[in-house]
């Protein structure tokens, strides 16, 4: 009998256990009921990884039966020369690169859910040096704009930063620049192309191939004299965090990324860290390119669910409800304005596609820095 018993509890405990493995595989990520999740996969811009890989973004989209899985590559990449196949949905960092894909595979509707200006992260010594320069002042509004205008000026005439007047406190032999990406793959350096291409072009947004050859002589030395640049919009950031002022006084970046340090405090943004910005500037308005049926419900549920407008605002986006962003930075004290007034729209897909391979034929070139 006892032999039996033992048997009996065996095949309870061995039912058990196969129950709990078809129940985990079913888990939801919400501690409620399981459920089956249906995966979609897409294919995004680097800065919004970890905004996809946060446990509390994949459980609520767990909650809505989705699992969503994410490649990265370069907006510019992503329009041009990803193999869209395997994903339900492209994810660029701007208008231009997905309404290329949105025309290529003759998609309806796009989603906008969140957008991040460009900024400028550098340092108070550097902010110093430049508003005696005249390059650096404040907007009025709370915040302070690195002139484009006159700092192209600046390149053009090859300045230095120990050329400067005044300066003091960086006295590096080394070209005043931003520090970018590769502007041949990277949606960061693309949006600083356009914003400084409108102003070389007389405060116009290009629009034809006779602009896109004229402008290209004025902004292709912010490029090309910089010698290299990384092909992540993430890597010259950590550079600016860890490395500091000597590696990196002036540096282009989503405002997302700064802001998203700064709301999660941590000391990463240190005292003498500031945050400008460009004038004009461009927004890098997220947009998600939905390639099958399912992938609508998660560009729906990114632009229209306020959990997840909160869960984007944690990593500094800017979303369709300014309250989100706003109640953020007022809890937190983040410096961070709560609008901005000089902003500009980036030329079309195509002319800035001609801007980038103008200033990619001068890479291929060998293009001398300006003297």
């Amino acid at each position: 009998m006892k032999r039996w018993i033992g048997v009996g509890l065996a095949l309870v405990l061995g039912a058990v256990v196969v129950l709990a493995l078809v129940l985990g595989n079913g888990e939801d990520g919400s501690g409620g009921e399981q459920r089956t999740l249906t995966t979609v996969r897409g294919v995004i811009g680097s800065e919004k990884k970890p905004f996809f890989d946060d446990p509390a973004v994949r459980a609520a989209f767990a909650r809505h039966g989705l699992r969503v899985e994410v490649d990265t590559a370069g907006s510019r990449e992503i329009a041009t020369t990803v193999d869209l196949r395997p994903y339900d949905f492209a994810f660029p960092s701007s208008v231009p690169a997905a309404e290329k894909i949105r025309q290529a595979h003759k998609i309806a509707r796009t989603y906008s859910p969140f957008y991040s200006p460009m900024a400028v992260a550098t340092f108070q010594p550097i902010v110093d040096v430049l508003a005696k320069a005249g390059v650096v002042h404040d907007s009025g509004a709370g915040y302070q704009v690195l002139d484009l205008r006159r700092f192209l000026d600046l390149v053009a005439k090859g300045t230095r930063w120990d050329a400067l007047p005044g300066n003091a406190s960086y006295r590096a032999r080394k070209r005043v620049l931003l520090t970018t990406t590769d502007v041949r793959t990277s949606n960061s350096a693309a949006m600083y192309l356009a914003a400084t291409s409108y102003v070389a072009n007389g405060d116009d947004v290009v629009t034809s191939r006779a602009q896109v050859a004229e402008v290209a002589r004025t902004v292709a030395p912010l490029f090309l004299d910089q010698g290299y640049s990384e092909s992540s919009t993430e890597a010259p950031f950590e550079d600016y965090l860890a490395l500091g002022i000597g590696k990196t006084p002036m540096v282009v970046i989503y405002e997302a990324q700064y802001a998203a340090r700064l709301f999660a405090g941590g000391g990463a943004i240190r005292p003498d860290m500031r945050l400008i910005y460009p004038a004009p500037t461009v927004l890098s308005k997220h947009t998600l390119v939905p390639l099958t049926d399912r992938a609508a419900e998660v560009g729906r549920l990114l632009q229209e669910d306020p959990e997840f407008a909160r869960l984007a605002a944690r990593y500094g986006f800017r979303t369709a409800d300014p309250k989100v962003f706003a109640d953020l930075v007022a809890t937190t004290k983040a410096p961070v304005p709560a609008s901005l007034v000089d902003v500009v729209e980036p030329p079309a897909y195509d002319r800035l596609e001609e801007l980038i391979s103008t200033v990619e034929q001068r890479y291929l070139a060998g293009a001398k820095p300006s003297s």
